[in-house]
């Protein structure tokens, strides 16, 4: 897997920042900073003065990549979904049955992932923790239609999209392909909170993952009936 995205670059829509991380060394520590300390302390209790003094910059310096800690967290969440079309391309990639595509599928949108070391400056593993506890905060705001029509959700709406296309593959006439993908992605994240911190929302199966399981027979059962 690291040969196939060592010459990958994940592209984020420009609207999230003002200059490209990706295009200095300071620009990475500012994202390799960001995940650690939003992680750590949560997006609240963050700022950019903080972050400036964890990385030995300073908070104008920041700022002259991103005009806000929301722009930044909006940046996160879409190198997020970016990262994760990558590996369901590649996961799913040479696989003919549409029903073993869609389970794959699923594991990938549910289960805690794995770090990936081609991108050294990323944690992923805390990168899921952020996203799970606080990408909705991206888009409920009231400039979420502005910034949809900008593009800023393209590579989630994107993802949704190639998995619905194997739900509608295994049964054309289901009519809420996209709602239920959706609802996977946000239920698992849901769920995956509710495990960490309100274990009495969800259900612990000793010897099992679950959450996974749970939406593995959900999802075929549903498309089936």
């Amino acid at each position: 897997m690291k040969s196939f995205f060592s010459n990958i670059s994940i592209q984020v829509n420009p609207h999230s920042y003002l200059k490209n991380p990706e295009s200095s060394a300071l620009g990475k520590r500012i994202i390799a900073g960001s995940i650690e300390m939003i992680e750590e302390i949560g997006f609240e209790n963050f700022t950019f003065q903080k972050l400036a003094r964890s990385i030995n910059s300073t908070e104008a310096s920041v700022y002259r990549y991103f005009e806000s800690k929301h722009k930044l967290l909006q940046y996160l969440t879409i190198w997020y979904w970016g990262w994760l079309e990558y590996h369901f391309i590649f996961k799913t990639a040479n696989i003919d049955s549409p029903e073993e595509k869609l389970k794959r599928a699923i594991i990938l949108l549910t289960k805690p992932i794995d770090e990936d070391s081609s991108f050294f400056h990323i944690n992923e593993i805390k990168l899921q923790n952020i996203i799970i506890s606080e990408s909705s905060k991206v888009y409920l705001t009231k400039e979420v239609d502005q910034q949809n029509k900008a593009g800023v959700f393209a590579g989630y709406k994107k993802l949704v999209n190639r998995v619905s296309d194997i739900i509608l593959e295994i049964n054309p006439r289901y009519k809420y392909p996209h709602m239920l993908v959706s609802t996977i992605i946000e239920g698992a994240h849901n769920q995956r909170f509710f495990a960490d911190h309100l274990p009495g929302l969800t259900d612990i199966v000793k010897g099992e993952d679950a959450i996974t399981q749970f939406y593995k027979e959900m999802i075929f059962r549903t498309i089936h009936e």
